[in-house]
């Protein structure tokens, strides 16, 4: 008997889209136990609700091998291959350049629970420990690189790592980077310069009064703020910081994934 749906399960469009990618292996394995696409929808609902693995309703597969699977498909690299695509697709549907010319550079801090704790650090800034999740998106605010460390870390010691990378998934397009003041300095300038990135520093104006939208910067804001649907990353959950890098780009991919077969660019 088939399982009521639920709203986080993939639509058949993008099932189609997906599939090549999570396979792998062949469908018909003597190994495989579990329907690939109930497998799917399980690890959606798990990022969406944001429930523990062992609070997954009984119509899914077992909660073990689904976190079992999940890992596979992170450490095959499944979810930035399709956030790559992704992206590439939804800047067309945008009449852009697959290959973006500019990036936004930010960080958001996520609190800590006993499970990640043992790798906490304490932003000063944030008055936070937990987390730190350093990323680069485009001017559409898609995911183009992701980096997870200790809360305590600066956000310009990570401008070097973020720089390479995005060079990298863009093949060596992108010659901008809008940052704010926590960039400034010498030595982050620098480490962009050394992968042919200038990083330029957006201020708040002198005279603020109350909340201000900043030119380029607001995007990856955005950004934050659509990761803040899948409830999974409301906090730092997991263990392994390489499980919290790629269930954000798990997360980053179910969006991208509705816009494309919504027919719209950005997420809404």
């Amino acid at each position: 008997m088939a399982r009521k749906p639920y709203p986080s399960d993939v639509k058949d469009d993008e099932w189609a889209f997906v599939v090549p990618y999570l396979t792998l292996m062949r469908e018909d394995a003597p190994q495989r136990e579990h329907d690939l696409r109930e497998v799917f929808d399980a690890l959606r609902w798990i990022v969406r609700t944001g429930s523990p693995w062992r609070y997954m309703p009984n119509d899914f597969p077992p909660w073990e091998a689904v976190y079992q699977q999940a890992q596979r498909w992170i450490a095959a690299g499944v979810f930035a291959a399709m956030v790559k695509d992704l992206r590439e697709l939804l800047r067309m549907v945008e009449g852009r350049d697959p290959q973006p010319s500019a990036t936004i550079l930010d960080s958001r801090t996520l609190q800590s629970t006993p499970e990640s704790g043992h790798r906490v650090g304490y932003d000063g800034a944030k008055r936070k420990k937990g987390s730190k999740i350093h990323m680069a998106v485009d001017t559409l605010g898609h995911l183009l690189a992701l980096h997870v460390t200790p809360a305590d870390e600066q956000d310009r010691s990570r401008v070097k790592q973020l720089a390479k990378e995005v060079r990298q998934v863009t093949r060596k397009s992108v010659e901008l980077a809008f940052v704010d003041q926590g960039y400034t300095g010498e030595n982050p300038a620098a480490d962009a310069r050394k992968h042919k990135i200038e990083l330029e520093v957006v201020k708040l104006p002198t005279a603020k009064h109350g909340f201000v939208l900043l030119p380029r910067r607001w995007v990856v804001e955005r950004s934050f703020a659509w990761l803040a649907r899948c409830r999974r990353l409301a906090k730092d959950y997991e263990r392994l910081p390489a499980t919290l890098a790629g269930l954000h780009y798990a997360a980053f991919a179910f969006l991208m994934l509705k816009c494309l077969f919504a027919g719209v660019g950005g997420s809404s």
